[in-house]
C-alpha cells in the first residue's frame, strides 16, 4: 500500500511533502518520544505523533519512514513543512485522536 492510498482511505490532509505520496507503507509506529521512534520504528513505517517541530523530519529521514501523521488537528511548523518538501516525506494531518487513527491505520494495513 502506498501513502496516497492511506491518505484517501483515512481522509488525511496532505500538509507537505506530496512528492512522497508514492512511498510504500510497510507498517505504523506510534510515539511522541523522538528517541523511542529513532530506536524502534522501521523503514517504511507511518509515524503517528503530535510533535510538529522540524526534528520529526530528521527522525523520519534517518529511519526512512514513509510518512508522518499529525494527530488531533495539529499542523506542522513552517520549518517542518520545508524539511518535508526537501526530504520528500509527506507530513499528513487528521483531526482524530491518536487511538482512533492508529486503529484505523492498523485495520487498513492488516486488510490490505
Amino acid at each position: 500500500m502506498k501513502v496516497k492510498d492511506i491518505v484517501e482511505k483515512l481522509q488525511l490532509t496532505v500538509c507537505s511533502g506530496a512528492a512522497g505520496l508514492e512511498r510504500e507503507v510497510k507498517g505504523g509506529y506510534v510515539s511522541d518520544l523522538l528517541s523511542d521512534v529513532m530506536g524502534n520504528a522501521n523503514e517504511g513505517n507511518v509515524w503517528l505523533t503530535l510533535q510538529t517541530h522540524k526534528n520529526i523530519m530528521a527522525i523520519a529521514s534517518l529511519k526512512e519512514l514513509a510518512a508522518v501523521i499529525l494527530v488531533k488537528g495539529y499542523q506542522p511548523e513552517e520549518d517542518t513543512r520545508n524539511e518535508s518538501e526537501t526530504e520528500g516525506i509527506p507530513v499528513l494531518s487528521t483531526s482524530l485522536p491518536t487511538f482512533e487513527i492508529a486503529g484505523a491505520l492498523f485495520e487498513i494495513l492488516k486488510n490490505g
